[in-house]
């Protein structure tokens, strides 16, 4: 997600791992696997493309004979299937084992794996009125299906079984773990409870999946509804004409012919308030952007809000915590509300501190120009570009030029992993897609052998949800002899036709901070589907996408990639430097601004259900969970507010804090690699192998200690921040 972006959303049963990152989404420990043996129902193969196995190269997706009505039938049949297969391993006679319980229940799902897959990659990246209808009629379905399973006294009894036997067992370490998280899992989902709490628990968690169904729909209604038209031409001085050519275009495909269409992203701030001259503009979109999702029109979330997090209270307390965000916690590498608290804290005492100063800084100019007015959450952005220009001669809009699309994915993203990792990429065209703007890659290993396949979507579309994430379609495992097929889902504005696409500093490192994750999937080299790439706690997902961020400023790989469109000369050395002097230009507010959602979430989600706000109160609840960190600065207003906060209404609840968490451990690992002669194929190995391809197979932070020799150090966040 991400400058430190999202994640998450968590599917039934783990089926599918989707990474986000603007918005960053991961499942958690998985059931189902994507295991891929031919599945015949009912002799209907040859009508549902999901019936059987794809025929296609790894099993890729046969996007071009899926349509809408294939979903319905194959969510049905597959929930079907995989009950009798958990029948079957309840009726055997034998006592159970390795191989006839757990081994069945890892490969138990394959159908409903396959539509799951791609159902929910669609209804992310290319949904449609028919596909929603689906979501939102499948949602409490898939969430009754999810606890047939796990509240299924007779699997449980099996799994308890090898449980309390498996120091006798003699097994290898990850089969061991397995055992272990899987006796977690069903534990954490109510398998202990009573016959009556499993009924309150079911009912709750279908409730939950119809409110989230809800939320994220509306969050995208109201992304294209909500949409600032402009009027004139004059009004958007300070766009380049391409981008102005854009938002007419925007308008014209609207019905708004001679107007000008600027759409909403999913954050608070919005990325043309940077370059946008007029002030009465930039309030306008900001006031726009801020208030969605709470205006009690038809896209309000309030009430879904202050429902929701009643229930996941209900939900913890009925599981044996105190609230939502120590259940959530309790299964992270943080593991208590104190240590997340203790460290947003330290924090934002650092960070609000740099960030007043910056504020003063911003004021000085405004005052210089003569613009008697105070500085306000619209001014930021446009006022620390004179103020980045002054300190280090150059404006954000001088490098786009040198970030051509093409020239950053093939030169920068994929030259890094070739230079770290001895990857190389092949396009293929003889695969299908779902949009004409997806490619799709070949990707081969050090070796030769192919590793993986790569889906790459970049742009922007009225029917994708707003940042940016890593999805999978396949999982590896030797289980069932599977390898990866991985997605980047991105959100760049598509250029006029015939132009091409240039972005910003933050959306290069947005695609560096994807692939990160993607290699996390392309690395896995796991016996079991649960354990694979990404299946791994929330809060050492973000980890590896932070660490692959690095490379896009790595002075190699950035006079790689950095060359001018049209004459193909490299970035000026000066402009260069002066790129990289400015790493730590504003991060008082960015630092500030992501903390404060932070803030919000962890306050919200540690309060018992008598403490919940209910609707009409959450506005006045976020501004007093400021307040009392001292976070409530008008000027800097949280990323995501809880009526848009798609991130914590997913996978991320109680775990926003995950992208600090997780860049403790990204800055040390940069320092790591600058210790030991940086972008080496050696360095590259010892990642991949201590870390990158062990998933979730081992303890996440014995994986960080096995890669690093000791614990994380602090000190190298704190300086990349100026927070120390």
């Amino acid at each position: 997600m991400i400058s430190n972006t999202y994640h998450t959303g968590v599917l039934l049963l783990g089926i599918y791992s989707l990474v986000a990152c603007t918005d960053h989404y991961v499942s958690e420990k998985s059931l189902v696997t994507m295991s891929e043996q031919t599945t015949d129902v009912e002799g209907s193969e040859q009508k549902n493309p999901f019936f059987s196995e794809s025929s296609l190269y790894f099993q890729y997706p046969p996007f071009d004979r899926i349509e809408n009505g294939h979903y319905q039938p194959a969510f049905e049949a597959g929930m079907k299937q995989q009950l009798a297969e958990i029948a079957e391993i309840n009726s055997q006679d034998e006592p159970p084992t390795v191989e006839n319980t757990l081994v069945l229940l890892e490969l138990s799902g394959r159908l409903l794996s396959r539509v799951s897959s791609v159902f929910y990659g669609m209804t992310s990246a290319h949904t449609n009125a028919t596909l929603r209808e689906i979501e939102a009629d499948m949602a409490p379905r898939l969430s009754a299906h999810r606890d047939r399973i796990l509240l299924d006294p007779v699997l449980f009894s099996r799994i308890e079984a090898l449980y309390f036997q498996r120091d006798i067992l003699n097994l290898d370490s990850e089969t061991l773990r397995l055992i272990g998280e899987t006796y977690r899992e069903f534990v954490r989902a109510g398998a202990e409870l009573s016959v009556e709490e499993k009924e309150k628990l079911r009912a709750i968690n279908i409730e939950l999946s119809e409110l989230i169904t809800r939320f994220s729909q509306n969050v995208m209604d109201e992304a294209r509804a909500r949409a600032i038209v402009v009027d004139t031409r004059e009004e958007l001085a300070g766009l380049t004409d391409a981008e102005i050519q854009s938002a007419a275009d925007t308008a014209e495909v609207r019905g708004e012919e001679g107007k000008f269409v600027i759409p909403l992203l999913n954050t608070t701030q919005q990325p043309y308030l940077a370059v946008l001259e007029n002030r009465d503009l930039r309030e306008r979109i900001f006031k726009t952007s801020f208030a969605r999702g709470s205006d009690g029109g038809d896209y309000d979330n309030l009430d879904i809000v202050s429902q929701t997090a009643l229930l996941r209270s209900q939900k913890a307390q009925l599981l044996g915590f105190a609230n939502h965000a120590e259940y959530i916690l309790s299964n992270q590498t943080a593991k208590t509300v104190v240590a997340v608290n203790e460290r947003l804290a330290f924090l934002t005492l650092q960070a609000i501190a740099n960030a007043r100063n910056e504020a003063a800084d911003l004021q000085e100019i405004i005052d210089a120009e003569g613009g008697f007015f105070e500085l306000a959450a619209w001014d930021w952005d446009f006022y620390s570009e004179k103020v980045r220009q002054e300190r280090y001669a150059f404006d954000t809009a001088q490098l786009e030029p040198y970030f051509e699309l093409d020239n950053v994915l093939q030169k920068g993203v994929f030259y890094a992993a070739t230079q770290i990792y001895g990857l190389t990429f092949r396009e293929r065209f003889d695969l299908p897609i779902y949009q004409d703007d997806v490619r799709v890659f070949e990707v081969f290993d050090h070796d030769g052998v192919t590793l993986s396949l790569f889906i790459f979507d970049p742009y922007a579309r009225d029917n994708k949800r707003g940042g940016a994430w890593m999805s999978a379609y396949r999982n590896q495992s030797h289980l069932d002899d599977s390898r990866s097929i991985v997605a980047n889902h991105i959100n760049i504005s598509k250029p006029p036709e015939g132009q091409v696409t240039l972005l910003s500093f933050e959306e290069v490192t947005t695609m560096f901070h994807e692939f990160g994750h993607a290699l996390h999937g392309m690395f896995s080299n796991v016996i079991y589907p649960s354990f694979a790439g990404t299946r791994v706690p929330r809060d050492f997902v973000e980890y590896p996408s932070q660490v692959n961020e690095m490379w896009s400023i790595w002075p190699e790989v950035l006079r790689n990639y950095a060359q001018h469109y049209i004459s193909g000369e490299p970035i000026p050395t000066e402009l260069l430097d002066n790129l990289l002097e400015a790493q730590r230009f504003n991060q008082g507010y960015e630092t500030t601004e992501y903390l404060a959602a932070s803030i919000i979430d962890q306050a919200l989600h540690q309060l018992g259900p008598e403490e919940i706000p209910l609707s009409d109160e959450l506005e006045q609840f976020e501004y007093d969970a400021l307040a009392s960190e001292g976070a409530d600065l008008a000027t800097v207003p949280p990323r995501y507010r809880l009526a848009y906060f798609s991130h914590i209404m997913g996978g991320y609840s109680a775990g926003y804090y995950s992208y600090i968490w997780s860049e403790v451990m990204d800055a040390d690992t940069v320092e790591w690699f600058k210790e030991n002669g940086g972008m080496l194929r050696k360095n590259g190995e010892h990642f991949r192998e201590t870390l990158l391809s062990k998933g979730g197979s081992e303890e996440a932070m014995a994986l960080f200690r096995n890669f690093r020799g000791r614990e994380a150090d602090v000190e190298p966040l704190l300086e990349r921040r100026g927070l120390n």
